[in-house]
């Protein structure tokens, strides 16, 4: 009998162990399956991808304050070949510099000498013109010293002296020398004195003059003027001398 009985209580207390584990394994379950869907809760899932993953990010806006660091003015270093270039540029430029400086040099000397050399002429010119200066006032003697430098000095675009004259220059000096102070301008010559109506009406020492040429009429329709830079000072034809009209004038 006491068999029996301790056989049917191991067989209730195994029935009962099976029970808890029945129970039990539902509620582990459920645990598992809560402790999941919170896992989900906490990390969602998401359906959209980065397509860009690989491209460089370009965005220079620094936010926040970062120690100075996004105001840091860092340093530019130059390369040696620019270096090197920035020095083979100011050789350069030294070496134009020096150039210029020879040059400006050598032109000076050059005018210098120029210079010296046309003195030189005016000297040696001056030195072997002989005439004789005028005895009176007169227009016959205003004539016959205005001849006196025929042959003798040349034709100088824009000269007025003895050592060389244009035209203009030529009449100018000779005036000069009886008084009377003219223009260096053969156009301004022919406004000066008294009108002469024609050169039937012209006497010796009237200027002829027009915007192009001036001479000193010295009688029978010839004039004496400084005619060109191969003729120099001569006496010629007022026709030669003269292409269109002109103007005469008398001053003395």
């Amino acid at each position: 009998m006491k068999t029996v009985q301790q056989t049917v209580s191991m067989f209730v207390a195994a029935v009962a162990v099976c029970a808890t584990f029945v129970a039990a394994a539902p509620a582990a379950t459920a645990a598992d399956q809560s402790g999941v869907v919170a896992s989900e809760r906490s990390f969602p899932k998401t359906s959209v991808a980065r397509k860009d993953v690989l491209k460089e990010s370009v965005s220079t806006d620094v936010k926040g304050n970062w120690g100075g660091i996004e105001s840091l003015n860092v340093p530019k270093t130059k390369s040696q070949a620019e270096k090197d270039a920035e020095a083979k540029a100011e050789q350069e430029r030294q070496e134009a510099a020096a150039r210029a400086q020879q040059e400006a040099a050598a032109q000076q000397a050059a005018a210098a000498s120029r210079s010296a050399t046309r003195s030189s002429l005016e000297s040696s010119s001056s030195a072997s013109l002989t005439v004789n200066p005028p005895d009176s006032k007169t227009a016959a003697a205003l004539v016959s010293y205005a001849e006196q430098f025929v042959g003798q000095v040349p034709y100088v675009w824009g000269g007025s002296t003895t050592s060389g004259w244009d035209c203009s220059g030529f009449v100018m000096y000779v005036f000069a020398q009886f008084g009377i102070s003219l223009p260096h301008s053969s156009g301004a010559q022919a406004g000066y004195g008294t009108a002469v109506p024609s050169l039937a009406s012209a006497q010796p020492g009237d200027i002829i003059a027009n915007s192009a040429h001036a001479g000193i009429y010295v009688g029978n329709g010839m004039v004496v003027n400084a005619l060109n830079p191969s003729q120099g000072t001569q006496i010629t034809p007022v026709a030669w001398a003269f292409t269109g009209s002109y103007s005469i004038r008398r001053l003395l």
